[in-house]
């Protein structure tokens, strides 16, 4: 039947080249943001995984960043330890030479001048093994040092203080140690010993801890590189596809056009049948 109220033939063609322009704007963002899920609409059971699984990546990055500032507060007091016992040694070796009881006073007391002033600088390396406001080894962080293990925060890793400052449990050397006679420095040898093994003590538990944070840092990296790969295979385009796609849309799109231009042409055959 012919008619002019109506034309099938172009509601058709409309209809298929709106769904191609509609594909081809598909592709063309996919292309553009590289990513085949951008939003909710486009799949929301894999856009709400994909979100879910970029806030964990996000939080080991703060779990990353805490490791950091643990670990680095840590080894400023192991670095600190490290050098009260080189003191400790040099230390003990002033004692015991003043221990000699063949020297006479004014060699002694030079030796006592050198004690004391390694003893000093103990106090000085306490009082400045700090990092971001946390000192471990001068007794004011009872609580020791704590860092994010997982990424909602409910899991941590502690590293307890170790104290070193002069007189404390673990350097047992008084902050007035010093000798005028052989027989007192004899008896700081004996104690200085004993604050070195406390010392290394201290040192390998200290030592342990940075270790413990390295090795967590890297599983955290880790694990959230592998959280990132399973971002990009839930939601990635694959643009070699897609850019084979957006070609044979681009032809259907024009045909789609011509398609159309000759279905609307159609009514003008009517005025034929009036002539």
């Amino acid at each position: 039947m012919a008619t002019i109220n109506t034309n099938p033939g172009a509601m058709v063609a409309l209809q298929n080249l709106n769904q191609t322009n509609k594909d081809l704007q598909q592709v063309q963002q996919r292309i553009n943001t590289g990513l085949a899920i951008s939003s909710a609409k486009d799949n929301g059971g894999v856009f709400a995984i994909a979100q879910s699984m970029r806030a964990d990546v996000a939080g080991y990055k703060a779990v990353g960043q805490s490791l950091d500032l643990a670990q680095s507060t840590v080894d400023v007091a192991l670095a600190a330890g490290e050098a009260i016992s080189d003191l400790l040694v040099e230390m003990k070796e002033k004692a015991l030479a003043g221990a000699d009881s063949s020297l006479d006073t004014a060699s002694r007391n030079a030796l006592n001048e050198d004690f004391k002033a390694l003893r000093d600088q103990i106090g000085t390396i306490v009082a400045n093994a700090e990092f971001n406001g946390t000192n471990l080894i001068n007794g004011t962080q009872t609580g020791g040092i704590s860092a994010l293990a997982n990424a909602d925060g409910s899991n941590t890793l502690n590293v307890g203080q170790e104290i070193m400052s002069l007189g404390g449990t673990n350097v047992t050397v008084a902050a007035t140690a010093s000798f005028t006679t052989a027989a007192a420095a004899s008896g700081l040898v004996a104690t200085i010993e004993t604050s070195l093994d406390n010392l290394n003590t201290a040192l390998a538990k200290l030592g342990t801890g940075s270790k413990s944070l390295e090795v967590h840092k890297t599983f955290v990296g880790k694990l959230s590189d592998s959280l990132e790969k399973g971002i990009g295979n839930l939601v990635d385009a694959d643009l070699a596809k897609e850019s084979a796609r957006l070609q044979s849309l681009q032809v259907k799109q024009q045909l789609g056009t011509q398609a159309l231009s000759i279905a609307n042409s159609a009514p003008s055959n009517i005025l034929g049948y009036f002539r």
